[in-house]
């Protein structure tokens, strides 16, 4: 069924399929593209990355050859790739998808690329890397020291607000509020509460995919154990053979931070798959947590495939 959003004055109409990890996003992301006459934009941080497949889940060639996709294996790991970058990469991509008539489809569970490819970014002045590299320079060295809340406690102390909206052990997050006060000299939370966010640049509809708890936790530990049956260990072992060693940001992604020591020979397939499991039913729950913060979206079982489809029908026809 061809039913794309028309194009012209009209912002681009964009479908976006969220939720946690495992939940069935890739699958129904294509289902939408082969049924609107869609393509796929990939918004998983982890998905960029060239070489790194089995680890993080990224759509088979034979899934991708189904309908176009678009922001898979941008950069080797040893490079980084912010969600600035995604945004403007996405925006650009969204806008050529909307001008040959077809539906753009962002697919991925990394909540900060999404937010950004449809709101944009905070803008706090020109990129500090100095002050980043102290702030996690300092992160570090509290961690090493047994004092791993030492800079959420600092936030804690000059924006009550937004700390109270991060994990103590969120070092990325409790950075990033850092890097805004000390850019700005504002608080961070007075400073996110006048952006909002922003405009959307796009009309959007937003699906939070979630089959339940437990169907996800059963998920995982079949994901997990998959990705060992079909060689992380082998994917792990070939990218340290290209130079990408284990302290690279892209190697302590899960799955891959607990294959290295086994590459390395100091720990056991059995271990690491359990530590995995572990790890990725507290992302997914985190997932979650971040999803339940944005109004817009529309949560939905991925078994509920007909009521999905006449949502995005609808969605498409008053894109009219």
């Amino acid at each position: 069924m061809t039913l794309s959003p028309e194009t012209g004055s009209n912002p681009p109409s964009v479908v976006v399929v969220t939720g946690p990890t495992a939940s069935g996003k890739t699958e129904l992301a294509i289902r939408l593209a082969e049924r609107f006459d869609g393509e796929v934009i990939n918004a998983d941080s982890m998905q960029v990355y060239r070489f790194m497949n089995i680890g993080t889940a990224k759509p088979t060639l034979e899934e991708r050859a189904r309908v176009p996709h678009h922001l898979f294996d941008v950069v080797t790991p040893d490079l980084g790739y912010s969600a600035g970058r995604f945004a403007e990469e996405a925006r650009g991509v969204v806008q050529e998808i909307d001008g040959r008539g077809r539906l753009p489809i962002l697919a991925g569970g990394t909540g900060l690329y999404i937010r950004a490819a449809l709101h944009g970014l905070i803008a706090t002045g020109a990129a500090a890397p100095e002050l980043r590299a102290r702030l996690e320079a300092e992160a570090e060295a509290a961690r090493a020291a047994g004092d791993p809340e030492l800079l959420h406690a600092r936030l804690s102390k000059l924006d009550p607000k937004a700390a109270g909206a991060i994990h103590p052990h969120d070092s990325r997050r409790t950075i990033r509020a850092l890097e805004i006060i000390e850019q700005s000299g504002r608080l961070a939370s007075a400073v996110r509460e006048d952006h909002r966010f922003g405009e959307q640049s796009f009309r959007s509809l937003h699906l939070a995919i979630d089959p339940g708890r437990d169907t996800v936790s059963q998920r995982i530990e079949s994901r997990c154990q998959g990705m060992i049956d079909a060689g992380l260990l082998r994917e792990v072992r070939d990218l340290r053979a290209r130079g990408y060693g284990p302290e690279l940001r892209s190697m302590r992604a899960i799955g891959y931070r607990h294959i290295n020591p086994v590459a390395d020979g100091v720990d056991t397939l059995a271990n690491a798959l359990v530590a995995m499991s572990a790890d990725t039913r507290r992302f997914a729950r985190r997932q979650r947590t971040w999803l339940r913060k944005v109004e817009s979206a529309i949560w939905l079982d991925p078994s509920e495939e007909d009521v999905i489809f006449r949502r995005v029908e609808r969605f498409c026809r008053d894109a009219g």
